[in-house]
């Protein structure tokens, strides 16, 4: 066993530094916002009160599942014309991967893909941590 042959002093600085520097690293982590962006095309054959329901059960999922730390939607408006039929999109944010996993199986999560299934023709679906 080696024998440290510091000053207490410098034990307390040492100890100081490595508390800060992983409250440095936690407060990194936990600003961090995983974001869940879901794009849709919806069939032809949808009526707009269809889609109006699969717009409404998806809003109502922040609140059922309060892993979701925050979420927006909007359609499509771009006069780019480079949506390839993608008129929805749907923005989830979580504070992990861990926590966005666990909404995917949430059986509100679950409920909600059975009300979108008949009406979906395509989806995208990009998953990705924010950065600046």
């Amino acid at each position: 066993m080696r024998k440290f042959t510091g000053s207490i002093s410098t034990i307390a600085i040492l100890v100081i530094m490595s508390t800060l520097s992983a409250r440095a690293q936690s407060n990194a982590t936990s600003s961090k916002n995983l974001r869940h962006v879901v794009l849709f095309k919806f069939k032809d054959t949808s009526k707009p009160a269809d889609v109006k329901k699969v717009e409404d059960a998806f809003r109502a999922l922040p609140g059922k599942i309060n892993l979701i730390k925050d979420f927006e939607w909007g359609t499509n408006n771009s006069p780019e014309n480079l949506n390839q039929g993608l008129t929805h999109c749907f923005f989830a944010t979580f504070s992990s991967e861990k926590d966005r996993d666990a909404y995917l199986v949430h059986p509100s999560h679950v409920a909600f893909v059975e009300i979108l299934k008949p009406h979906l023709d395509k989806a995208t679906v990009i998953d990705y941590w924010a950065g600046k």
